[in-house]
């Protein structure tokens, strides 16, 4: 597999980069926020990359951050997400925002991307949900040293990061507050 390159910038279409490297010129597909990020023709460009194999096409995406292609590859292990509707979605969405909409079930936010309708994006809350890696950053921040004895404590109980930093970050109580007591007021929003 092809897991990045390094490139001079030799163009650029409305899905897709064109790098030259070492005299081959690849054509990789990416997201919007990637394809403005990638800078101007004739400068390098290092891109993390995931080859699509099909069979009747080699499809190479490419991604200028690793968390960008993280996300990628979680999506399109979704039912029906294929990698145009990913690329389409990091498009529309930061990955702090995709991982806020997906832990704090806005179906209607993921529904505003162009191509998912609202049962894709409620399928999508529900297979990410509690899935996700544990290299994908939670917007939440991190959290203070109080808080992250309550997320491992919650991951201790089988919740994943998300859910438990998710939950951490909804009961946010005052500093000097026992940790017994924030695993109580963390439990409670995790139950809804």
């Amino acid at each position: 597999m092809i897991a990045g390159i390094h490139g001079g910038l030799v163009g650029k279409s409305a899905d897709a980069l064109l790098v030259d490297v070492g005299g081959i010129i690849y054509r990789v597909m990416s997201s919007g926020r990637t394809l403005a990020d990638a800078g101007e023709v004739g400068d390098p460009v290092a891109l993390h990359t995931h080859l699509v194999v099909r069979e009747d096409a080699l499809l190479l995406y490419g991604f200028l951050t690793t968390a960008e292609l993280t996300w990628f590859e979680t999506l399109i292990g979704v039912s029906s997400v294929g990698p145009r509707l990913a690329c389409a979605i990091l498009t529309r969405m930061a990955p702090d925002t995709l991982l806020d909409a997906i832990a704090n079930e806005q179906v209607s936010l993921l529904a505003t991307v162009p191509g998912v309708g609202r049962k894709t994006a409620a399928r999508l809350i529900l297979e990410l949900r509690g899935k996700l890696p544990d290299d994908v950053t939670v917007s939440t921040g991190v959290p203070r040293g109080e808080d992250m004895e309550v997320v491992e404590a919650l991951q201790a109980l089988g919740y994943s990061l998300i859910e438990a930093r998710t939950a951490v970050s909804r009961s946010r109580l005052d500093t000097g507050i026992p940790v017994e007591d924030r695993l109580v007021a963390a439990l409670r929003e995790v139950g809804g």
